[in-house]
Formats: C-alpha cells, structure tokens, sequence
C-alpha cells in the first residue's frame, strides 16, 4: 500500500511538471526516536534474557525538493538526507550497537495559502528506513551478526513557510514530521524482535522556488 502511495505521488509529479513550480529545501534536522524504550530483545540465546533498546537521538544535513502544483494548494515533496547513525543501548550495555540509515520520505502536503507571507502546511506520506552496516560493539561485540531489514511506514508532516518582504524566491521554513517505523532485527540469522524507532523529525532551513 505505501509503495503504491509513492508510486502515485510521482507519477502526479511528472504528469504535471510543466504546469506548476518546484522548491529546493536545504536544511538540517534532529532525528528523536519517540521515546526511551525502542523495543525489547530476545537475548535469551546468549543467557541474557530479555533486554530494551534505547537509539540515540541524531542530527544531520536533511534537503528536500517539492513540487507545487500550479493554482492549488497542493504541493508533493521528498525529503532526502545525509546518512544518519545512532547508537542502541541494549540493557546493561551503553552503545552496544550501531547502525547508519537513510530515511527517503515523500509526503503530500496542503499548503494553506492566504494575503500574507507566511504559509503553514500539513502533510501526510510514507516513509522508507534503509539500514546499513549493522554492528554490535564494545562489550557486546562478541555476541554475534546483528542486521536490521529495509522498514515501510507512514509519516505526518506539519510545518510552515515564510518569506521575507525583500526576498523574491528565497524564504525560511520549519516543520515536524512523525514516522511510524520499527525494523525486525536478526542475530546470526534469527530473528531476536523488533527496533521501534517511530522518531520525530524536527527541521529547519532555506527554501528557494524556481
């Protein structure tokens, strides 16, 4: 269902290239998983029982490109960004894992456009969560393999734009979007449960239309 969400959200884009104008967004973003208990681990193969994640919050480079339909409220914009890496507690032992990931999320937004300079919006979408170079360390490197699979979920948006009175294409904006996201994690091959990220995205930056 989300790929087919994405998959009508481009084809919308590029149906409509012509008629409409595009954004580029150059911004940074911190990533807060939704709080301090991310998902419990069956450890027991390893006689430690079972055992809560915590992921570490995260900052980093987040651009986005959008397109805004030409006459309408509606825009659809793809938020990209630099890998993003976050420590895992695992019970007793700090940062006892690590991974990188990128968060590709696409989202349709309604823009509530009015006589002034300011424009809030919300939006709603789907989220991809990549996960690579899985690792345990420190005192739980000896414990195995750990990977995590490629996770689906549905993302929220709500955020504005502004332009100055002096600025022609140039503008600020801020939003928060929330994903609904948790990746089945493996240990030498078996399955030991679910890392629930489910983070909050807080982002601000410049925005340029053209």
């Amino acid at each position: 269902m989300l790929k087919k969400v994405a998959l009508i959200a481009l084809m919308g884009m590029s149906a409509s290239a012509m008629a409409g104008q595009w954004q580029v967004k150059v911004g940074a973003s911190a990533l807060a998983p939704q709080n301090d208990d991310n998902g419990t681990l069956d450890l027991t193969s390893k006689n430690l029982g079972y055992q809560k994640a915590v992921v570490s919050n995260e900052v980093n480079f987040t651009p986005s490109i959008e397109y805004i339909f030409d006459n309408s409220p509606l825009s659809v914009e793809l938020l990209l960004a630099a890998p993003f890496k976050h420590d895992v507690n695992i019970g007793p032992f700090a940062e006892a894992a690590s991974f990188k990931h990128l968060p590709p999320t696409i989202t349709a937004k309604y823009n509530f456009k009015n006589s002034t300079r300011f424009t809030p919006y919300v939006g709603v979408g789907a989220t991809v969560v990549v996960p690579w170079d899985e690792k345990l360390k420190n005192d739980a490197a000896g414990l195995g393999k750990l990977d995590a699979d490629v996770a689906y979920g549905v993302a929220g948006q709500v955020g504005f734009n502004f332009q100055p009175a002096d600025a022609k294409n140039w503008g600020v904006y801020a939003d928060v979007r929330y994903a609904d996201v948790k990746t089945d994690l493996t240990l030498d091959g078996a399955k030991i449960g679910e890392l629930e990220v489910n983070p909050w995205v807080y982002t601000v930056g410049y925005s340029y239309k053209f």
